[in-house]
């Protein structure tokens, strides 16, 4: 479990393919790995990793071709910079939202535009995620977590507040550049709250989720 705070920028030291998925070797720069051990996972671009080897200045993972196939990691190389954080503990202060590593889907830089000293982008999301994406929601593009300013059609808006861009990899976005997206889990529970409720084929009880109770509840108007 993560909270899309990024901890640190680090560097792709090294790409293997072994047998058909990867090995990459991560330079962690200034992430703090003294409380980390072997099988500890590390969001990298916001997709969990295992740490399999602790090489002293980073980590080295192990990559799946099921994540090698709903990621972009496949498509990274050596010195490509990446946002990092480590999973959440207990006693974290919880400054994000929640966030699994499991990425969803990949979006698509269509603008970049500077805004006084932030920096406004639209991402264009694929069409199994825009009903997931509210505007004031939350959303995770490459591990960070940030707020929806708007939605419209196909794209969503977002605004970068300058120590955001700078403590992360997004000051070096740029339009046609893929990202990973990961929705907010509440809104993929709801969802699927609400269709079992609805579906003659799942048992629930008669106090289920259903529209009705949550116009009752005062969550609808």
């Amino acid at each position: 479990m993560f909270t899309g705070i990024i901890e640190a920028i680090g560097e792709i030291a090294d790409i293997r393919i072994i047998e058909g998925d990867m090995r990459l070797r991560v330079r962690t720069g200034t992430l703090d790995l003294a409380d980390v051990k072997l099988g500890d996972s590390i969001a990298t671009n916001g997709v969990c990793l295992t740490a399999v080897e602790l090489p002293g200045d980073g980590f080295v993972a192990d990559v799946s071709r099921e994540t090698l196939a709903h990621s972009r990691l496949a498509q990274l190389s050596v010195g490509e910079q990446v946002n990092l954080e480590k999973a959440m503990m207990p006693t974290s202060r919880f400054g994000g939202h929640i966030v699994t590593g499991h990425v969803d889907g990949l979006g698509l830089i269509v603008e970049r535009r500077d805004d006084a000293r932030s920096v406004r982008l639209s991402i264009q999301a694929p069409a199994a995620l825009r009903r997931y994406i509210a505007a004031k929601g939350s959303i995770t593009v490459d591990g960070v977590s940030l707020t929806v300013n708007s939605v419209d059609g196909d794209c969503f808006g977002l605004n970068i507040v300058p120590h955001t861009a700078q403590e992360t990899i997004i000051d070096n976005y740029r339009t046609g550049q893929q990202v990973h997206l990961e929705v907010d889990i509440i809104a993929r529970y709801l969802e699927r709250l609400m269709g079992a409720a609805n579906d003659r084929d799942e048992p629930h009880s008669e106090g289920g989720l259903t529209l009705a109770s949550l116009a009752a509840a005062g969550f609808m108007r």
